[in-house]
């Protein structure tokens, strides 16, 4: 997973301060394998410098300026395109928590990928048809983990928002 495009797609509901990315990093995320302290704030740096985010306002406080983030309207054009994309059959993130037609075009690269590899099982040797095997069980479990997650969108999008 891109803890860049991770951040875009934090920002897409709108500006936030890096502490409140930090934390949303960390509750929708960071499950087993939280990102390093910093990392968060390197990563936008780095954003910002790339011209994929922008500074959109800083705050004066009792400490540090916090300073507010925000993304483009072409950057959330491309976190969708990225999401969309994604060559990696196994993701490790919940993500894919956007719009239908993600979850939609994930589905239905995975079965097509399932075709593939279950055509190149039957006329494969033993070892080539315990790899689609294995490239199999994976695939249908992420194909129901990638339905399970369009069945439950709606409540996940809202939590994200917040």
């Amino acid at each position: 997973m891109s803890i860049g495009h991770t951040l875009l797609g934090l920002l897409e509901s709108g500006p936030r301060h890096g502490c409140d990315l930090k934390r949303a990093l960390d509750e929708k995320f960071g499950h087993g394998r939280p990102p390093r302290c910093g990392q968060g704030y390197s990563t936008m740096s780095r954003l910002l410098k790339n011209g994929l985010g922008v500074v959109d306002g800083v705050e004066a406080g009792g400490g540090p300026e916090r300073q507010r983030y925000a993304i483009t309207d072409a950057r959330i054009t491309d976190v969708q395109q990225w999401l969309a994309t994604q060559p990696e059959p196994y993701i490790r993130s919940t993500i894919h928590l956007g719009a239908a037609d993600v979850l939609d075009t994930r589905c239905a690269e995975h079965l097509r990928s399932m075709r593939a590899r279950t055509e190149h099982k039957r006329g494969g040797e033993p070892a080539d048809q315990l790899t689609c095997d294995h490239a199999l069980f994976h695939l249908d479990a992420e194909l129901g983990r990638l339905e399970l997650t369009a069945a439950r969108r709606d409540g996940l999008r809202e939590e994200v928002a917040r």
